[in-house]
């Protein structure tokens, strides 16, 4: 996203009230949508199944991601697109670097695969709820579109890495 185009972006959500409100309620509630219904599915399939191998990838492989993402966004240390046009963002965030990749992306898609390893409709609910999260934060000028594409990835990936079928390493086992 260029200068013009992030811009015109925050000035159309700062300007709009209607647009601030919607705007607001997708960067600030919806990821805590996901991030209080995770625990739910957790203790939910830890009275269906008990503590195994399954429960324990769905516990661990968001911690994993998050832990992943935020080491990773700590090396890069790349600028937000409020601190490189030297402007503000929608919600006045003063965060300083760690942009790229999105923490928040990738936390909403890893917790969207795992929703999606359970359930196929919850899944696809929760994969809703990522993108929307993940568009926020661009249109919020938190993030710029790289930075949610990587944290996408980063969720998404390993999502795939551990909970399909077919694990990927078992293709390579011998």
């Amino acid at each position: 996203m260029n200068k013009e185009r992030y811009l015109a972006a925050v000035g159309y959500f700062s300007d709009n009230q209607n647009a601030y409100r919607f705007l607001w309620f997708i960067y600030k509630v919806l990821p805590n949508v996901l991030f209080i219904a995770y625990p739910i599915l957790l203790v939910t399939e830890f009275f269906i199944m008990g503590v195994n191998m399954e429960w324990a990838n769905l516990a661990i492989m968001p911690f994993f991601v998050l832990i992943t993402v935020s080491v990773l966004r700590l090396a890069i240390n790349e600028q937000r697109p409020y601190e490189k046009y030297g402007t503000d963002s929608v919600f006045h965030k003063k965060t300083v670097g760690k942009s790229m990749p999105s923490r928040h992306t990738a936390s909403a898609y890893i917790l969207a695969m795992t929703f999606l390893a359970v359930n196929i409709p919850l899944g696809i609910i929760a994969l809703v709820i990522a993108t929307l999260i993940a568009a926020s934060r661009i249109l919020a000028g938190a993030h710029f579109i790289r930075d949610v594409l990587v944290g996408a990835a980063f969720g998404i990936g390993f999502g795939l890495l551990y909970f399909s079928e077919t694990p990927l390493w078992t293709m390579f086992s011998l």
